[in-house]
């Protein structure tokens, strides 16, 4: 997100009258984000939604440069055309199953820059406009930078937290520190007790600057603190989070800046992103704080990784699942975060057109904290070329598998564990699961039965009388169906 392209220092104080025609371009900047975040709602429209944002932010930018004072506009130049070549590069190199931690890692920028800016107007107050009469700087200037510094540290080194647990450069189980809740919250009240502080500090220029910094040190310190706790089940939550957070952080620089424009986009990219959080909390059950808390599937006892040895179980080869697969009226696909390691989704559409071509009738079930960041699975469908009209969400789709024929579940696990309606003990009770086991056949892609999900427990599905168990490379197995069907 691109906010630091706005963060140029306004040429005229607040109390100066805004150009109209400054006023007009930024709503028209903002008008487009709107469209941008309304067209990014569906799969069918958010290629068009994305070049709505484009264009708002091609506005919003010309006009902060052509309107404002900049030191040099070659230098700015230059390092907008640097940012579009590195940014142009990762878009055609990136992997589509690493976009959670780019994501992530793009999260963390936003938020350094945030930081970068509140620190440029700390030390350098009189060219931003935010000083008063005195000579010192306006209480509702360092609450603005302040706070805005503030959550730019914690969306940067949360989001490095973050981007290090998706990558794999890092457990992606949650560590528990001692104490945590106590420290992170005392945290929390000395940040804000010492914005309070900084914002009623007498003394010229600049207040008293070492609680600026110290409020800039907690934060970067408690955004670490807060990821390390949370495990990987909850990783679409904290992407969705840190987004929000990001946007807040812009929204605040903004004021610093008397920038309308970020204004307005970080207020959209915080509210949407609080907003879809929530949407992903009540899609697993749990609480915005209980998911800050972390530990999901933290809890040893839950953890049954080695049931799955000493229960029953059928598996089966990929002659068997094809043979049934092309015999069946009716099948509904089940994808999860073992599709994305596996990188299986174009295999699988090459599976879901022989079974098109021979008559059966085959729809995808995304549920919505499938894999590490929201969208992720429409995102893997998407370019694997799967049309939009076959790709179901939850609430669409649960209703019809007590009249399929075969539910084919491709990496999922936690999203498919009927102890989510059974077991009020397990951690993932009350969550919306699918209904699996309801379909007459289950073919369920797993490497093996020694591992359980992130949420650290067993799931009965593996060991149901309809239920075939497919112990492979999701990859490697559905290409072998594919030969099977061809």
């Amino acid at each position: 997100m691109p906010f630091l392209a706005l963060a140029t220092p306004a040429a005229a104080s607040s109390g100066e009258a805004v150009n109209p025609w400054v006023a007009l371009a930024y709503l028209v900047a903002g008008v487009f984000f709107i469209l941008a975040l309304r067209g990014l709602s569906s799969p069918a429209t958010s290629r068009r939604g994305n070049r709505f944002g484009m264009a708002g932010m091609l506005i919003a930018v010309a006009t902060t440069l052509v309107t404002h004072e900049v030191a040099n506009i070659v230098e700015i130049g230059i390092a907008i055309a640097l940012g579009g070549i590195v940014g142009f590069v990762i878009a055609q190199r990136i992997a589509m199953t690493a976009m959670p931690q780019l994501v992530a890692a793009f999260h963390s920028l936003v938020g350094l820059a945030a930081v970068l800016v509140a620190v440029a107007a700390f030390m350098n107050p009189d060219a931003f406009g935010i000083l008063d009469a005195t000579g010192n700087i306006l209480a509702v200037s360092r609450v603005e930078m302040a706070l805005g510094a503030a959550i730019g540290a914690i969306t940067f080194s949360g989001s490095v937290i973050a981007f290090a647990k998706l990558n794999g450069n890092m457990s992606g189980k949650p560590i528990m520190l001692p104490g945590r809740h106590v420290i992170n919250l005392g945290t929390l009240v000395a940040i804000l007790g010492g914005t309070a502080a900084y914002a009623m500090a007498p003394v010229a220029p600049a207040g008293e600057g070492w609680l600026f910094w110290a409020i800039v040190i907690a934060a970067f310190t408690i955004g670490f603190l807060l990821i390390i706790p949370i495990g990987g089940a909850d990783m679409p939550v904290v992407v969705s989070m840190l987004n929000s957070y990001s946007g807040w952080a812009a929204a605040a620089m903004g004021f610093t800046l008397h920038n309308t424009a970020m204004i307005i986009t970080g207020a959209l990219v915080g509210s949407s992103g609080a907003i879809l959080s929530y949407i992903m909390c009540r899609a697993m059950n749990r609480s915005f704080i209980s998911v800050i808390a972390g530990g999901f599937g933290a809890d040893d006892a839950a953890i049954s990784a080695g049931d799955g040895e000493q229960r029953p179980y059928k598996t089966g080869s990929a002659e068997d699942a094809a043979f049934m697969l092309e015999q069946a009226e009716k099948v509904i696909i089940i994808p999860g975060y073992g599709m994305a390691v596996a990188q299986a989704q174009h295999a699988l559409r090459e599976m879901t057109d022989l079974l098109e071509e021979k008559g059966v009738e085959v729809k995808f079930a995304i549920h919505p904290v499938a894999g590490r960041m929201p969208g992720h699975m429409n995102v893997l469908l998407a370019e694997a070329n799967v049309a939009y009209d076959k790709v179901f969400e939850l609430e669409d789709i649960n209703s019809e598998f007590a009249q399929t024929d075969i539910a084919f579940i491709i990496g999922a696990n936690d999203v498919v564990n009927p102890a989510a309606k059974t077991d009020k003990s397990s951690p993932i009770y009350g969550m919306p699961v699918f209904d699996v086991d309801k379909a007459k056949q289950v073919f369920f892609i797993k490497r093996s039965m020694g591992g359980v999900g992130y949420a650290g427990v067993d799931n009965d599905v593996f060991y149901m009388n309809q239920t075939v168990m497919l112990l492979a490379d999701a990859k490697k197995m559905v290409e072998e169906i594919v030969k099977a069907l061809d």
